[in-house]
């Protein structure tokens, strides 16, 4: 329903709308804080605690960026447009986090390097930075904008390679992007996920997901 709605519309009626609503939902979460939403992060769990995932990759002081509402682990501090650009992090110390993770916002930003650079800035030597993206064959099932599920997404994202005009290899931004970093892993994520029709949602995991690790 709301994909019609914005379709038919008036571009500055919706505009005014959404600036409005969004106003209001950042001085609530600001106030009240957020309800927990189970999201990405929420699915990706079981498979998670199979792997020890939260025993290596988030002790400590942590970030999670973009939550939503879903928290990768309990007592960790949140980001999200209630707090500021996410892919600023203004006001975010240097070198707080132990680990910095991020579940399914890269894309919804203009542009990942920036944010990529800004989140490692607030990393710990010796942290972990986690980051968990949509992929684009996947998720999306198609090679160029705009997302058929997303309106807000602003790239999409492969694993190893760039390609022209619309997707983001993220192998080769973290190479553009970070200095004295390891790849402790990157991969397809897909427990679960069975719908391969291009025009049906996707169901289950459909992500990549990178642990990159700050040296010291």
């Amino acid at each position: 329903m709301l994909k019609y709605i914005y379709r038919y519309t008036p571009s500055p009626i919706w505009n005014t709308g959404r600036f409005i609503y969004r106003n209001y939902l950042k001085r609530k979460y600001l106030t009240k804080g957020r309800p927990f939403i189970p999201g990405e992060t929420f699915k990706a769990r079981s498979r998670r605690e199979k792997e020890n995932f939260f025993e290596l990759y988030c002790r400590g002081e942590g970030l999670d960026i973009g939550y939503g509402g879903d928290p990768v682990v309990p007592g960790v501090d949140v980001w999200d447009f209630e707090h500021g650009d996410a892919q600023l992090l203004q006001g975010a110390a240097r070198g707080k986090y132990e680990f910095v993770y991020s579940s399914h916002t890269l894309e919804h930003l203009n542009d990942p390097s920036e944010a990529m650079y800004n989140w490692w800035r607030v990393l710990k030597p010796g942290g972990y930075l986690i980051i968990y993206i949509p992929h684009r064959d996947l998720y999306e099932k198609k090679k160029t904008l705009p997302s058929r599920f997303n309106d807000n997404h602003k790239h999409f994202f492969l694993i190893d390679k760039d390609e022209n005009p619309d997707t983001i290899g993220l192998i080769p931004l973290i190479r553009r992007t970070l200095t004295n970093y390891e790849i402790v892993y990157i991969k397809e994520c897909s427990e679960g996920n069975t719908i391969k029709d291009p025009d049906r949602h996707s169901n289950g995991e459909y992500s990549i997901e990178t642990v990159i690790r700050k040296i010291k």
